[in-house]
C-alpha cells in the first residue's frame, strides 16, 4: 500500500495546517502531527484535502484540552504547530508524555549523537518552582530537574532543528521557547547569550537556581531558514550553556473566517433533507474560497464577521419532497433557485426580507401561493418564477410567464415615454449622420427573429437591443477566431460583453440554441456568466460578464509599470484550472474547452481569473472523447497529438493549460523568437538544461518569488505537457496541486480580532499515522477532502 501513498493537505476547520508527504515513509516508522489552536465553538473540524496523488488515511486522532492560561498567542486568528519537542539530560530515544505530563505532550529525548560537542549530564533530586502564578507552560518538573552543559573548556553549542520535506524554510516563521533551570547545587558564575541566527534573542542571561525561566519573545514569530539557534557563554561567565528543556512551534495563520454558524446549520439541514450529494458538500460552506461549495454564493465582506450565504441555486439537482423552511432562515440569502427539480405539495409562508430571486419554475407545486410573498412580489421586491408548475394551471399571472412583473411593466411603460420625449429632439438631429440604410438591415434583422422551441433561463436580447446596449456596436474590445467582442451595458447600468459571431458560424448554427440552453445552467465563480444571447438567421451573439482588468495574455506583455506579483500569478492560474475542472468533472455531459489560452483568461476588478470562450465548445460524451476533424485550437497552444489520433479530450485542455502555466512563469508567448521561433517548452528545456530555473522566470518579477514554488509549478506544466495524454494529470490534480503550494507563499495580514472569553480556549490536537497500527481511518471521503468533526466540551 505504501506506494499509493504520496501527499495530502491538512486543514485545521477552515485553514491550511501542513501538508503530509509520505514519498519515502518507512512504514516501520509513526507520523505524528499536532497543532495548538482555539476552538472556534463546541466543535472542531480537521479536514483532509488529497492533492491527488494518494490515500487519505488516519490511524488515530486525539484531543487534549489545555488551560486557558497556557501559550498565550495562541488565539483566535494564531495557531502553532509542533515542529520540535525536546528534554535534555540523559540521552535516550525515549518519548516522555502522560502521565509525566498531564497534558500528554510528547518530550522527545535529545539524542547526543546529533551533534559532536562533549555534552554533559546534570540533575538534581531538589525540587524545581515555578515562580507564583506562572502557569504558561507547565514543564513537568521530572524534566526540568535534568539538563545539558558542555565540558568547561567550550563555550556554546547549538541546537539544530531539521526541516522537513513538507515545508519551504524560506518562508518558515517558528516561535522558539528555551526552559532553563540551574540544577548544580553550589552558586555557579553561568551567563550566555542566546541566538537565532544572527539574531540575539537574549543578552547576558543567568538561570535561577532550582527554578524555571522560560524565555521566548511573547509570540513573535522568527524568520529562520536553518532552525538553529546558538548559546554562547559571555566573556564574564566561568561555566558554559546549559538547558533543560526546548520546544519550537511554527505558525499556522488562521485568517480564514468560518461561515455564519446559522448558515452553516441550515444549509446542513437543507443537505440532509434532500440527500444532496454534490461533490464537494463538506466541511464549511464558504471558508475557504477555493472549496466553497458548488452552487453557492457568498459574500466575504467586511461588512459581515463571518461569510455570509446569499445565493442558493439547487437547479436541475433532482430535488424530491416538499420545500424546507431551512431555505427561509438564512437571513441574508437573496437568490434562491430551485427551478427544474422534483418538489410537490405548497409553498410555505416565508420571511423573505433579503430575497430578490425566487425561482421554484419547472417543479410539480400545486399548492397555495402565502400572502406574504405575492406581496413582496406585487411590491416589485421579489422576481417570483413558477412557470411549469401545476399551480400555474389554476391562477394567470405573469410569475406563471417568462413575463416581467406588473409593477415594473408599469413603471417602465411610465419611464419610457418621458424619456423618450426627451431624447427625440437629440435622436433627429444624429439621425442625420447614420446612413440611410441602417433602417432598413434593421427591418430585415427583425424579420428574422423567431420563437425558440427549447426553454432557456436566461435572457434573450432581439438585434435592435444588442445595438442599443453596445451603442451602435461602437467599443471593440476584442477580436477572436468566432467573432467580434463589443462593450455594452444594460438598462440598470451593468456592463456586459457582446461576443458577435462571424457569418461562417451563423451557418452552422444548428446546435446554438441547445448549446446555450446547457450552458445557461453552468454556473462557477471561474467560468464568466452568459447573461443572455440573441438568435435570428442573421445573427448569433452571445452576453457576458464584462470583466474589466481585460485578459491575461494583456496584464503578463503589459508595460513595465505594472507587473503581476508570484502570488497574484499562481491566484489566476488556479481559478483557470479550478474552472477547467469544473467544466471537466462537474457538467454532465463534460465539457471540453478546446481553446484554453491566456487571451481566454479573463480578470475581474479583483484579479480573478475566469474562463471565457467554453460557450463556443462542445458538449462531449460520457466516454470524455469526441473525433472531430475540423478541431478548434490556436497556434501553439493546441495538443499536437490529435493530429495522430483526431480525438480530442479534457485531456486537449490539460495540454493547453501546460502552456498557460508557462506563459505565467515565464511572460514569453507560446512561439518564442530566440533568434529563431522556438515552441515555447523546447526554449523551457533548453534554458534548464543549459543553466538554472531561474533562466525561465519573466523578469518582470525581479527575482521576488518563492524558488521551491516555481520549481514545483515548472514541473506541473511539464507534466502538463507530455506527449502521452494518458500521463497527463487531470485538471482536478492540478488544482489540488497548486492550492498546496499558495498558502505556503501567502502574505496575507493575520487578522488580530479579540477572543470570546465564553468560548472554549486551546486544544492540542495531535494527528498521527502509524503503518503498523493495522488499519487506517477515513470519515466522509469524497473526492479528495475527508472531514472528521470533534465535540470539544469542558
Amino acid at each position: 500500500m505504501s506506494g499509493s501513498l504520496s501527499r495530502f493537505g491538512l486543514h485545521i476547520g477552515v485553514n491550511f495546517w501542513e501538508a503530509v508527504n509520505l514519498t519515502n515513509w518507512d512504514p516501520s516508522s509513526t507520523i505524528w502531527k499536532e497543532v495548538l489552536t482555539v476552538a472556534p465553538g463546541n466543535n472542531l473540524s480537521v479536514c483532509l484535502i488529497n492533492f491527488g496523488t494518494g490515500t487519505l488515511f488516519v490511524s488515530s486522532l486525539e484531543l487534549r484540552p489545555l488551560q486557558d492560561v497556557m501559550y498565550p498567542f495562541v488565539n483566535s486568528s494564531v495557531s502553532i504547530s509542533y515542529f520540535r519537542r525536546i528534554r535534555f539530560g540523559q540521552a535516550t530515544d525515549f518519548i516522555t508524555r502522560y502521565p509525566l505530563d498531564p497534558y500528554d505532550r510528547f518530550w522527545e529525548g535529545w539524542s547526543f549523537s546529533y551533534n559532536t560537542y562533549p555534552w554533559m549530564t546534570l540533575n538534581t533530586s531538589s525540587p524545581v518552582r515555578r515562580l507564583p502564578g506562572d502557569n504558561t507552560f507547565q514543564v513537568p518538573e521530572g524534566i526540568l530537574q535534568q539538563a545539558s552543559t558542555l565540558d568547561t573548556n567550550y563555550s556554546f553549542f547549538e541546537i539544530n532543528v531539521a526541516v522537513g520535506p513538507n515545508l519551504d524554510p524560506t518562508n518558515l516563521q517558528l516561535l522558539p521557547i528555551f526552559h532553563f533551570a540551574e540544577v548544580v547545587d553550589n552558586n555557579p558564575n553561568r551567563s550566555f547569550n542566546i541566538y537565532s541566527g544572527d539574531e540575539m534573542l537574549f543578552p547576558d542571561f543567568s538561570p535561577s537556581r532550582s527554578q524555571v525561566d522560560s524565555m521566548h519573545q511573547n509570540g513573535r514569530f522568527l524568520h529562520n531558514p536553518a532552525a538553529s539557534f546558538l548559546l554562547n557563554k559571555t566573556n564574564n561567565s566561568v561555566l558554559p550553556p546549559l538547558i533543560n528543556a526546548f520546544e519550537l512551534y511554527s505558525l499556522v495563520r488562521m485568517d480564514n473566517l468560518t461561515t455564519d454558524s446559522n448558515d452553516v446549520k441550515y444549509m446542513k439541514e437543507v443537505k440532509k433533507h434532500y440527500s444532496v450529494a454534490r461533490i464537494n458538500w463538506n466541511g464549511d460552506p464558504c471558508s475557504p474560497r477555493e472549496y466553497s461549495w458548488e452552487g453557492l454564493t457568498c459574500d466575504y465582506s467586511k461588512s459581515n464577521p463571518n461569510p455570509r450565504i446569499v445565493a442558493v441555486n439547487l437547479s436541475t439537482s433532482r430535488l424530491k419532497g416538499g420545500l424546507t423552511i431551512s431555505f427561509m432562515n438564512m437571513v441574508s440569502l437573496e437568490t434562491l433557485d430551485l427551478s427544474h427539480n422534483n418538489l410537490t405539495g405548497g409553498i410555505p409562508e416565508y420571511e423573505m426580507k433579503s430575497m430578490k430571486v425566487f425561482d421554484l419554475s419547472y417543479n410539480q407545486l400545486d399548492g397555495p401561493i402565502p400572502h406574504s410573498i405575492l406581496q413582496r412580489y406585487q411590491a416589485g421586491l421579489l422576481d417570483l418564477r413558477l412557470e411549469g408548475n401545476p399551480i400555474c394551471s389554476k391562477v394567470k399571472d405573469t410569475y406563471c410567464s417568462n413575463k416581467k412583473n406588473t409593477t415594473a411593466a408599469m413603471l417602465i411603460a411610465v419611464i419610457v415615454p418621458v424619456v423618450l420625449v426627451s431624447l427625440l429632439v437629440v435622436m433627429g438631429t444624429l439621425w442625420k449622420l447614420y446612413w440611410k440604410g441602417k433602417s432598413g438591415n434593421d427591418k430585415e434583422y427583425a424579420m428574422y427573429e423567431e420563437e425558440t422551441p427549447l426553454h432557456i433561463d436566461i435572457r434573450r436580447f432581439t438585434y435592435a437591443e444588442l445595438k442599443f446596449i453596445t451603442n451602435d456596436f461602437q467599443s471593440i474590445i476584442g477580436k477572436g477566431g468566432f467573432g467580434i467582442v463589443y462593450h455594452g451595458t444594460l438598462e440598470n447600468g451593468d456592463e456586459v460583453a457582446v461576443k458577435v459571431l462571424k457569418e461562417t458560424s451563423i451557418s452552422e448554427s444548428t446546435d446554438f440554441l441547445p448549446e446555450v440552453q446547457t450552458l445557461s445552467k453552468v454556473h462557477h465563480k471561474n467560468l464568466v456568466t452568459l447573461q443572455g444571447y440573441c438568435q435570428n438567421k442573421k445573427c448569433l451573439a452571445l452576453v457576458y460578464d464584462f470583466m474589466p482588468r481585460g485578459n491575461l495574455k494583456q496584464l503578463l506583455k503589459g508595460g513595465d509599470d505594472y507587473s503581476l506579483t508570484w502570488e497574484q500569478r499562481l491566484h489566476i492560474a488556479l481559478d483557470a484550472a479550478q474552472g477547467l475542472e469544473y467544466l471537466h468533472e462537474s457538467c454532465t455531459p463534460s465539457i471540453v474547452h478546446r481553446d484554453v489560452k491566456t487571451p481566454n483568461i479573463l480578470l475581474d476588478k479583483n484579479l480573478v481569473g475566469v474562463i471565457s470562450d467554453f460557450g463556443l465548445s462542445r458538449a462531449f460524451n460520457d466516454a470524455h472523447t469526441h473525433i472531430s476533424t475540423a478541431a478548434a485550437g490556436t497556434l501553439g497552444y493546441f495538443d499536437p497529438g490529435y493530429h495522430a489520433t483526431f480525438k480530442i479530450t479534457t485531456k486537449t485542455d490539460v495540454y493547453s493549460f501546460g502552456i498557460v502555466l508557462l506563459e505565467i512563469i515565464t511572460g514569453q508567448s507560446p512561439v518564442v523568437m530566440d533568434p529563431q521561433a522556438v515552441h515555447l517548452p523546447n526554449w523551457v528545456r533548453q534554458k534548464r538544461a543549459n543553466g538554472s530555473i531561474h533562466d525561465v522566470v519573466d523578469k518582470k518579477l525581479l527575482d521576488l518569488y518563492d524558488a521551491s514554488s516555481l520549481e514545483s509549478v515548472v514541473d506541473l506544466a511539464m507534466n502538463c505537457l507530455e506527449s502521452a495524454a494518458v500521463n497527463r494529470p487531470t485538471m482536478t490534480k492540478v488544482a489540488s496541486r497548486l492550492k498546496v503550494w499558495l498558502p505556503a507563499i501567502s502574505g496575507t495580514p493575520r487578522r488580530t480580532d479579540s477572543m470570546d472569553t465564553e468560548i472554549p480556549r486551546q486544544f492540542r490536537l495531535m494527528i498521527s499515522r502509524a503503518r503498523n497500527e493495522g488499519r487506517s481511518f477515513q470519515s466522509g471521503y469524497t473526492n479528495g477532502i475527508s472531514q472528521t468533526s470533534l465535540f470539544s466540551g469542558r
